[in-house]
């Protein structure tokens, strides 16, 4: 949107700024316990204070912003022990999308799939780790849409963004990509199959093997 056409104050504006702000924390352009200066940010994004308030009120809701009294706001630090703990959430609900996807998705979606497990596949035989994790959100993500099961994936869509950094973490460690590629894999393939209690046993066991990642 044009700067002239872009409101500065009302819903608009709040909504603006939740948007660029939750984009810039999700995207590791903002680090954990970076503080969010009221100020700074109304003025970088042609905003109001009030609208930035309402805006880091939203997002600490999200669990992405914490408030810390006379301090104001900076981005929320997730410990490995939350990290862990959110994972087990996330296995239950993505372990059912799993099984919902293996049932309603059509020809069509378990073809997409599949070509994403051959593109995951590829950036892992090229050495690109940043591409692969790309590739890797892209997968769970669509296997979320497919499953249909729109309650399960509001929740999902907020714990996994509480996990950005960790996300980041793992993706560049020697040797992650490798090992969870065959995770995923056997998750399309399950799904493909149209085996839900395959398919929901594949994302266990992927889930299972990131949270001993996070531990080590």
């Amino acid at each position: 949107m044009p700067k002239q056409a872009r409101p500065s104050t009302g819903e608009q504006a709040k909504q603006h700024a939740l948007a660029q702000l939750r984009q810039a924390i999700l995207h590791g352009e903002m680090a954990p316990a970076q503080r969010l200066v009221e100020n700074e940010l109304a003025e970088q994004f042609d905003v109001t204070r009030a609208s930035i308030r309402a805006a880091l009120i939203d997002l600490e809701a999200q669990g992405l912003v914490e408030r810390i009294r006379n301090r104001g706001s900076r981005v929320r630090v997730v410990t490995v022990e939350e990290a862990v703990a959110i994972t087990e959430c996330r296995m239950v609900l993505e372990g059912l999308c799993a099984a919902k996807a293996a049932v309603a998705a059509s020809d069509d979606q378990l073809t997409e799939l599949t070509d994403l497990g051959t593109a995951m596949s590829k950036a892992v035989a090229d050495g690109e780790p940043m591409t692969y994790s790309e590739l890797n959100q892209e997968l769970h993500a669509r296997i979320r849409e497919f499953s249909g099961q729109r309650t399960a994936v509001e929740l999902l869509e907020r714990l996994n963004a509480q996990l950005v950094r960790h996300r980041f973490q793992l993706a560049l460690r020697p040797g992650r990509p490798q090992h969870s590629l065959n995770e995923h894999l056997a998750m399309i393939e399950a799904i493909r199959s149209r085996d839900p209690q395959a398919a929901e046993a594949a994302v266990r066991a992927h889930l299972t093997s990131v949270i001993e990642a996070l531990q080590d």
